[in-house]
Order: C-alpha cells, then structure tokens, then sequence
C-alpha cells in the first residue's frame, strides 16, 4: 500500500469517526434539552385556559369544562353530544342540571339567594314536584302537567287546590292549634274547624 493510499484511507476513517462524534453531540444535546423541558414541567402546579374539552376514542367532544358570562361551567355530553348534565354557576347562585335523552330537564339542584330548592320535572320538562329551603323552613310542591299547583306543604301547613290553582282545603298549625278549612269554588271558607 502507497503513501497515497494510506492517507486516503485515514482521511476517510477520520470522516467517519467525526461524523459519529456529531452524531454523538447531537444526541447528547437533544437529551439534555428533553431532560431539562420534563423537569421543568413536571414541577407545574398551575394551568391556565379558557376551555377544556375532553373528546372520547373517537374524537366526539364528550365533557366541557370552560367560562360563561355568568362564570364556570361543566357540560357533560352523551355519545349523541346532547347535553346530559350541567353543572354552572350564575349571577343568583350555583345550579346542577340533569337532562333526559331528548335533551329535557328531568332534575335541577339550585341554590338561589342562599335557599336551596330541587324540582323535578316530567318527561315533557315542566316541573312537577319541588322543594326548597326558605328562612322559615322547608315547603313542597307538587304540580300538575299544566303547571298548576295541586298541593303545597310547609311546616306551618298544608294547602290543596283545584285544577284552577284556587285553595280548597288548608290545614294549618297556629300558635293555638290546629285549624282545618274548606273553601268553594269561589274561594269562601264553608267548613272550619276548631
């Protein structure tokens, strides 16, 4: 083998072996740069955004977490991406709503002026029993499908109405005792007792 040849031969080793020792670098920068950007991250306590959505395996957005104008709220969405269930907060207070399939309100849970009330509504969304809580203590009602009160109870009382709203039978606890009463169509008391 010639001079020539020799020097050709080491010239190219030498090619190589600084091809590799960049190689070499490159790798050795890129883990340090990747080792540095998780430690850096992992020690996050905080994330900030306007809206979250969380999407299923197929790419359905599924649950929304985000801002309105009133403040947050949770939107929880069935595989058809009706709305199911909402939890939000508003100007008079916080409230939890459940949907039914047709997208109807079947529950609601608010908490209003500091007096939780919770009302249940039919297969067509209008509400048919509800509580609350007021500063004089907790009540029930009960509706018809027209919306009409039929029976509203209290810790003082209880009061039955017609088809028309209009009290037909009241049965109170005074300070004295009990007291029933009967009314007409017309609202005049024609039986009480004592």
């Amino acid at each position: 083998m010639t001079t020539d040849e020799r020097m050709e031969k080491m010239e190219g080793q030498l090619a190589r072996v600084r091809w590799f020792n960049r190689c070499l670098i490159a790798c050795i920068i890129l883990s340090l740069g990747g080792w540095f950007i998780l430690k850096s991250l992992s020690g996050v306590k905080e994330i900030r955004a306007n809206k979250f959505i969380l999407v299923d395996e197929n790419g359905k957005e599924r649950a929304a977490l985000g801002m309105s104008g009133d403040g947050p709220s949770l939107l929880l969405l069935d595989e058809n991406r009706k709305a199911r269930a909402m939890l939000c907060i508003f100007e008079e207070g916080p409230m939890l709503l459940l949907n039914d399939e047709n997208n109807r309100p079947r529950v609601s849970l608010k908490l209003v002026k500091d007096s939780p009330g919770l009302s249940l509504s039919d297969e067509n969304g209008k509400p048919r029993a509800s509580m609350g809580v007021l500063k004089s203590g907790p009540w029930l009602s009960l509706s018809e499908e027209n919306d009409k009160t039929r029976a509203f109870l209290t810790v003082e009382g209880l009061s039955l109405r017609d088809e028309n709203g209009k009290g037909r039978a009241m049965l109170c606890l005074f300070e004295e005792g009990p007291g029933l009463f009967l009314f007409d169509e017309n609202s005049e008391e024609i039986w009480s007792a004592p």
